[in-house]
């Protein structure tokens, strides 16, 4: 099988995945360029979406300040090839970068992916530009940020924490893109706090609702 090489194409496979599978509502978090997907999903089905977590992403596929040029990338992986491509990318995000303790487990998810995927995942995000549909997001949002990301600059965090209506921000400190793996205990909190709000809000809700013979 072939990869999709646009991020609707993604976001589309996706959706129809879930509904497949019988999942109709979910929360929803996307990283990096599944961020991109994140926001195709919640743009193409807006209803389906509950809370949307927007990770070490950005609305733009182009990316300035990224520690290459996405061309560079495409140029290299056909020079060296899908494995040391992988494996050099997966260093850039970690702080320590190859010596940093969930390196390897990243890089050998990384290395399973073919030249045809990569270069197809480098294509989908060159071509996708998802900043006309900021505004659209309806769903809760948190978006998460490493402060040390060589991938993607405050700017476009930025941007994503001031455009979509309901959104919070947390910036995890002294971590690069996988903050996930480099401060595991503050991003689990983070997202156990984000998404117990909901439990606390509907029970909330619940009390509000129950009519007053009952209690």
């Amino acid at each position: 099988m072939r990869a999709p090489d646009t991020i609707a194409a993604f976001a589309t496979w996706v959706l129809d995945h879930l509904r497949a599978q019988g999942v109709e509502r979910f929360h929803l978090l996307g990283h990096s360029m599944g961020g991109m997907i994140a926001q195709e999903m919640v743009t193409l089905s807006p209803d389906r979406v509950e809370r949307l977590v927007l990770y070490g992403t950005g609305a733009t596929g182009v990316l300035p300040g990224r520690f290459e040029p996405i061309h560079i990338s495409k140029s290299r992986a056909h020079t060296d090839g899908p494995r040391k491509t992988a494996r050099r990318i997966a260093a850039t995000w970690f702080l320590d970068r190859e010596a940093a303790a969930g390196f390897e487990g990243c890089a050998a998810i990384a290395e399973r992916s073919s030249l045809q995927a990569i270069e197809a995942g480098l294509n989908a995000m060159e071509g996708w530009n998802g900043e006309p549909n900021l505004d659209a997001i309806k769903a809760q949002t948190l978006v998460i940020w490493g402060d040390r990301d060589r991938t993607y600059p405050w700017r476009q965090t930025e941007q994503l924490w001031t455009a979509i209506d309901d959104t919070s921000l947390a910036v995890i400190p002294n971590c690069a893109h996988a903050a996930h793996l480099e401060k595991p205990g503050i991003f689990n909190h983070v997202l156990k706090d984000f998404f117990e709000d909901v439990g606390s809000r509907n029970q909330s809700r619940a009390m509000l609702e129950t009519p007053a013979s009952v209690t």
